[in-house]
């Protein structure tokens, strides 16, 4: 029965693409997001849904949709050059069938970053792809704020719905992908013109925020957790009472910290000691490895290079002391060692290794300037419309949205390999929309001719 509703729903979604292409955009971006193919028994996962979304998509925009508007912005070159070096280095991969499978999608994602803006002409489609995006996510999340506050979670536990751990159904990734896309939710609770932001709005945005805010505790990642902290920051150059509103995220801490489960605050105690972690000190090791492999190979190693690694690392172990204490004497104290492991084949745990391990110092230049430019032009976009009171209020602070978005990402993929992560990817499209949209405008408001004014003409007696 879900199966027939997912392939119900599909289909109402391509028939009015057939009448307005950028819906077929949408409706890529759901399937993307969410891979209901993988929510089925049968139906969907029989066929390239995905293939025949995004086929759909560029091709509505090529035949029927209005390209008068459409502009190529120079990011989008960048991610090309980024999608034809990953083609070389894929090529000349040290492992070539696992590059090719990872290539496979990989490639599907950098070409829709770089079509993607080009069927953003207006402010309406700019809003829809991020209101599509976020309710996406959403679909994840919400299942997994309910779980959490039912008491059920934990780090590598909590199911999302799939047993398959990979994509935004990773623990990790979509703890950073929750995070993100809280500054956007706030967005919509104020700017909002496909569903004006009346109470009703405003209520489902904020138990969606505070869903977002639970997905770290759910999975126990300690990435959320900092991430987290990054939005309260950049939240804080917004405020107008600073200090106030400093002391409030502090009591808000405070007070959540009794409800917190116990494996949350268990695993998030480790932060402070990396080397009694296995998962930090394999992190750190991986890390290592990965510079030295650079330096051999400074163009990389193709896609899934890590699984030549072979890594050796220490950790220390509390030992508990043997034999019991006499009552009167002091409880001896557990001894601490350390124990040496081996161990290969280990991923890079971060988003930037993965780039210099597979991709070399070229590739990570080409995906670094790609987010750096994204963060510039979002700065100068916030500056230049902080106006509230101006006939385009909104985009400023839509572009601090997107850059505090990107810049949550940026800090989780540290601790992450998700460089070719599909959602960051969408997000930097609606970035570069953004910025051609406005620039455009202003563009249109330069060439406009000044009329002259009339001079009353004297009235015949």
């Amino acid at each position: 029965m879900r199966d027939l509703v997912f392939v119900a729903f599909l289909a109402a979604f391509f028939g009015m693409g057939l009448r307005r292409p950028f819906l077929l955009v949408l409706a890529y971006v759901y399937i993307d997001i969410v891979s209901p193919q993988r929510l089925t028994y049968v139906l969907l996962n029989a066929v390239p849904i995905s293939l025949i979304a995004v086929a759909l998509a560029v091709g509505g925009w090529l035949v029927m949709d209005d390209k008068t508007d459409s502009r190529f912005a120079p990011r989008q070159g960048l991610i090309i050059a980024l999608l034809l070096y990953c083609w070389g280095t894929t090529a000349g991969a040290d492992f070539p069938l696992d590059a090719q499978d990872k290539w496979d999608w990989v490639w599907k994602c950098l070409a829709f970053a770089a079509f993607l803006p080009l069927t953003l002409r207006t402010r309406l489609r700019i809003e829809a792809l991020l209101l599509f995006m976020i309710l996406s996510a959403a679909t994840i999340i919400i299942v997994g704020g309910i779980k959490t506050a039912a008491g059920g979670g934990g780090y590598g536990q909590l199911d999302l719905m799939v047993t398959n751990n990979s994509g935004l159904y990773e623990g990790s990734t979509i703890s950073t992908v929750a995070i993100a896309i809280v500054p956007l939710i706030v967005w919509f609770m104020r700017f909002g013109t496909i569903f004006p932001p009346d109470w009703k709005v405003k209520g489902f945005c904020l138990c969606l925020i505070f869903a977002c805010l639970l997905i770290p505790i759910g999975t126990s990642t300690r990435t959320g957790l900092v991430c987290i902290a990054l939005v309260a920051l950049l939240s804080l150059r917004n405020a107008r009472r600073k200090l106030l509103y400093l002391l409030a995220i502090a009591a808000a801490g405070l007070i959540a910290v009794p409800f917190l489960p116990a494996s949350f605050t268990e695993r998030m105690s480790t932060i402070k000691s990396h080397d009694a972690d296995e998962s930090a000190s394999t992190r750190l090791a991986v890390w290592q490895w990965t510079i030295d492999y650079a330096k051999s190979h400074p163009l990389g190693g193709g896609f899934e290079a890590y699984r030549g690694n072979h890594i050796r690392y220490e950790i220390k172990k509390t030992v508990p002391s043997d034999g019991a204490a006499p009552a009167a004497a002091p409880a001896a104290a557990p001894a601490v060692t350390d124990q040496a492991v081996t161990d290969k084949a280990r991923g890079y745990h971060s988003a930037y290794f993965e780039m210099l391990g597979e991709q070399g110092y070229p590739g990570l230049a080409l995906w670094l300037a790609i987010s750096l430019i994204g963060l510039v032009r979002m700065e100068v976009l916030r500056r230049r419309y902080r106006d509230p009171a101006g006939a385009f209020g909104w985009a400023g602070p839509l572009a601090a949205a997107l850059q505090s978005a990107h810049l949550v990402y940026l800090l989780g993929a540290a601790f992450i390999a998700i460089a070719f992560q599909p959602f960051v990817y969408m997000l930097i499209g609606a970035q570069i929309g953004l910025d051609s949209y406005l620039a455009r405008r202003r563009a249109e408001d330069t060439k406009a001719p000044l009329r002259r004014p009339r001079i009353a003409q004297p009235v015949p007696a």
